[in-house]
């Protein structure tokens, strides 16, 4: 069965705002401009390999889960739970993940409000939670709490699996951010000026990449048994990261 939870109405100001980021995102997608085929092939791969009995999954950030959903075929899933802050993403959503035989629930809200309340009542525990594109939005301390949170939310031979954007080592913040926009201009072939620009605001103002040694770092000190790292794009910008309980 497959519920909506906690959805309100879009204003018509919200709808066109969406409407103008989905066409970017679709554009982004359909060219492939953020190797999101290379990664969710790998995803796939870790799923068939690694979970070959029945599995449950939560998904933070799941926006219209389209990626998802394909690397999801043939596995073993029995369960899937969708958050995300857009209602209009989780109605797709609903459509996309409708081809994989689960039982599936989507929630609208801010994950880092809900993994809190997850938490609290306990209700439910996931062999894989993944969150792809989405936890750079928060800060570091942020970062480090969800992180925490989702130890036990996870079984206990469970995986925290992260598709997110990445630093060099060297990197500080700003140089990561000009080196990305410099290669949006170069290879996004298809981005308009208009385009460019709204990627360029979203990014300088919401990305908050941290390192892999960062990352790794938080993982050992929530008590996560093994890290490692099953994909990096050859512009070593974006990475494929399994937290494993």
């Amino acid at each position: 069965m497959v519920s909506t939870k906690d959805s309100q109405s879009i204003s018509p100001r919200s709808n066109e705002l969406f409407n103008n980021q989905w066409t970017l995102y679709q554009k982004i997608l359909n060219n492939n401009y953020m190797g999101h085929r290379e990664i969710y092939d790998v995803l796939h791969e870790f799923l068939i390999t690694n979970f070959q009995k029945p599995f449950k999954m939560l998904e933070l950030g799941c926006g219209d889960a389209t990626f998802t959903a394909k690397a999801l075929l043939d596995t073993s899933i029995a369960s899937y739970t969708g958050i995300d802050l857009s209602k209009a993403a989780l109605e797709i959503a609903n459509v996309n993940i409708a081809s994989i035989q689960c039982s599936k629930s989507f929630t609208e809200g801010d994950f880092s409000e809900l993994v809190p309340k997850l938490v609290k009542t306990q209700q439910d525990s996931f062999d894989v939670i993944l969150i792809s594109f989405a936890l750079h939005h928060l800060l570091l301390e942020q970062k480090d709490d969800i992180i925490a949170q989702l130890f036990s939310l996870l079984t206990s031979n469970g995986v925290f699996i992260l598709i997110d954007v990445v630093r060099k080592p060297e990197e500080d913040r700003e140089t990561y951010i000009r080196r990305y926009l410099d290669e949006v201009k170069k290879s996004w072939y298809l981005v308009t000026s208009e385009e460019y620009l709204m990627v360029e605001n979203h990014i300088s103002l919401n990305d908050f990449p941290e390192t892999q040694q960062s990352l790794d770092s938080i993982g050992q000190k929530h008590n996560f048994n093994r890290f490692e790292c099953l994909y990096y794009d050859p512009l070593d910008t974006t990475q494929l990261l399994c937290f494993h309980r």
